[in-house]
Parts: C-alpha cells; structure tokens; sequence
C-alpha cells in the first residue's frame, strides 16, 4: 500500500517501512507523528485507488522520527560585471529524517 502525503506544502509518495526526508520538524528524534493530510491511496498494484477531493477521509500515516541533519552547502554567488560587487553567501538546508510505519486506511468508501 503506498499514499500521498501533503506535509506544509510538499507532497511526498511513501510506503510503510521506508525512509523520507522532509523539512525540519520541532519533534524530537524517537518521536512518532502523524501525516493525516493524505491525498491519495492506493494499493500495491495501483488498481484499487482512492483519490481525494482534496483528502481522503479517514487515513493517516502514522512515521517514527530518526534523526535531524543538515543537508550540503549550498554556494549563493552574485556578481555584477564591471562594478566590483561581488556576494558570497553560504547555505545548509536542515531536514528531518523519518521513517513511515504504517498507513491506516478505512475500509468503507462513500
């Protein structure tokens, strides 16, 4: 079984047991959270999927968090010819790794 999630404005595709990598959560590592913004289900071969209007009612998926990280730098560098301005500028993107444990699903479609 594999869902769609919306989490602040991302939509990820995730089945049970995998990992994902999502923007920096204030949850600490170990805990569990619940995705319940769910777009869309569907089962292991695609043919019995539900599909919201926006969301599906009634499914969540339910993820452990691992760890938080930094991503790599990132180099932001601005120049304009002939005017000696030149910017460096350094960024590290923070993420969230989380592992999904579960996609519970209701069984009754409308």
């Amino acid at each position: 079984m594999y869902a769609v999630i919306n989490d602040r404005g991302k939509q990820y595709t995730v089945k049970a047991g995998e990992r994902l990598r999502v923007d920096l959560m204030d949850v600490q590592p170990g805990a569990d959270v619940v995705f319940d913004r769910v777009l869309l289900v569907g089962g292991d071969e695609g043919a019995d999927a539900r599909i919201g209007a926006p969301l599906v009612d009634g499914v969540a998926v339910k993820a452990t968090v691992l760890a938080e990280h930094k991503d790599r730098k990132i180099i932001v560098f601005k120049k304009k010819r002939r005017k000696k301005y030149r910017r460096k500028q350094g960024h590290r993107q923070r993420y969230t790794d989380v592992r999904v444990d579960s996609i519970s699903a209701a069984q009754n479609e409308a």
